[in-house]
């Protein structure tokens, strides 16, 4: 498995909300924009950051991933409701899109407007939904995309970890090929590079690290307005030689 990992505080922002995890080891990928103020937003995110990589200690089955991935945010959110008791955490929370691979599948959990996308074979595919006001408004058609795009209260959510005891979390699974691309990323970096522009850069890029930069390159080059964190993958079938390493 390559991967390529990059957050950037962006230049309006006065702190960095995002969080991401990658750990090869589990083949565990992971990226989180807090909420809440930098208080609230920056702790929110690290600790689904943290107990992600606590509870997540070895490889299982597909439907083992589902389970110790469900289980992980379960108890990051009941940490970020008890934390976000004390005045100073009022309102903290924090979107996650969260991904693990095992067996050729791919396992992914999702709750905010952070994405993943997966690109094969030149076709860039968007596999998350936004649980967003704006977004919920375009699937019932009383918006068009373009004014999704500039509505003015695209970044409000419907759903995030840490704001209710039962959180609806997003699951599915999906299988993997030779040289898949996952790109996780924050609404910083979709909200200003469209997904043409994503596919491009990802189709004509060679190496991870120069994708990685490109794309969020672009979004700073476009304001930068938000915080901005990208996780690259690409997808490489273990060897039995790889396993016993």
């Amino acid at each position: 498995m390559l991967v390529s990992a990059r957050s950037e505080i962006g230049r309006v922002r006065k702190d960095n909300e995002d969080s991401y995890l990658v750990s090869k080891e589990r083949d565990l990928f992971v990226v989180a924009d807090g909420m809440g103020g930098h208080a609230g937003g920056e702790v929110a995110s690290s600790i689904v950051k943290r107990v992600l990589a606590e509870e997540i200690t070895a490889q299982q089955s597909a439907d083992g991933c589902d389970h110790l991935l469900l289980n992980a945010l379960l108890k990051a959110n009941s940490l970020i409701l008890r934390l976000g008791q004390d005045q100073a955490y009022l309102g903290m929370g924090t979107t996650v899109t969260a991904a693990m691979f095992e067996m050729g599948r791919l396992s992914i959990a999702h709750i905010g407007d952070s994405r993943a996308y997966l690109f094969r074979e030149g076709e860039l595919r968007l596999l998350t939904q936004d649980h967003s006001l704006v977004n919920e408004l375009l699937q019932k058609g009383e918006l068009t995309p373009e004014e999704a795009e500039n509505h003015p209260r695209r970044n409000i959510l419907t759903r995030a970890l840490g704001t209710v005891e039962n959180p609806q979390i997003d699951q599915f699974n999906l299988t993997v090929q030779q040289g898949d691309l996952l790109l996780l990323c924050t609404d910083g970096l979709h909200n200003l590079v469209n997904e043409k522009e994503i596919g491009q850069i990802l189709s004509e890029g060679d190496q991870l690290d120069t994708m990685v930069d490109s794309l969020i390159d672009l979004a700073l080059e476009r304001g930068g307005n938000d915080n901005i964190t990208a996780v690259l993958v690409k997808y490489e079938e273990r060897t039995l030689e790889d396993e016993h390493k």
